[in-house]
């Protein structure tokens, strides 16, 4: 995957491309406050947060983590594809979701649908929503491991055996990830022709 430094407020790295073995979550209908509880929320910061990831699921009572967890096994271990059940990222609104997901070293989720909300705010993070339909997602969830590719840039996913699925982002979305900028840094790329605009605005 390659990456730059944002130009914005938020540490958006460009996204062209990843290539990653892929985890799978088969569980439908994950909302927000499981991928990330609420008493983690109290923080601003980003860094840290992939330890909260899913903590009620992965961690017992006395904080160890649980064997039988799929991003706790052995083969998960350098993933970056997160393969999930439908309805991912369901519920309240909270880019913290984003940002333990980042943190945790996942760069992409795949599902057969995925929250607006959270879609949203994935983007805005650089994380990259992938709304995959029936038949590859299927493939994905009974292959975990797979190697597959996210073309940001041909808004293609890629299967081993090379075949494509076609999934679908806005055209600024897709235009902030592949730069390296999100909404603000786009902005203040732009600053130049506003303050233009306004010149002759005024004048």
């Amino acid at each position: 995957m390659s990456g730059q430094g944002a130009a914005g407020g938020n540490d958006v790295r460009g996204v062209r491309v990843i290539r990653s073995r892929t985890v799978v979550l088969p569980a439908a209908d994950v909302d927000t406050d499981q991928i990330v509880p609420a008493r983690f929320l109290t923080t601003t910061s980003r860094m840290g947060l992939g330890r909260a990831l899913f903590a009620d699921w992965r961690y017992d009572a006395a904080g160890a983590p649980r064997a039988d967890f799929v991003l706790n096994r052995p083969e998960a271990a350098g993933c970056g594809i997160l393969v999930a059940g439908g309805n991912f990222g369901c519920g309240s609104s909270r880019e913290h979701a984003a940002w333990a997901l980042l943190d945790a070293g996942i760069r992409a989720v795949v599902s057969t649908s995925i929250a607006d909300i959270f879609f949203t705010n994935a983007l805005k993070n650089g994380l990259v929503p992938v709304r995959a339909d029936a038949a590859t997602h299927a493939w994905l969830m009974v292959h975990p491991g797979a190697e597959v590719e996210v073309d940001v840039a041909g808004s293609v996913l890629r299967l081993p055996d090379g075949r494509e699925a076609a999934f679908t982002l806005d055209p600024f979305a897709r235009h902030c990830l592949l730069q390296g900028v999100d909404e603000l840094g786009y902005l203040l790329s732009r600053l130049p022709d506003i303050e233009a605009w306004e010149t002759a605005r005024r004048g």
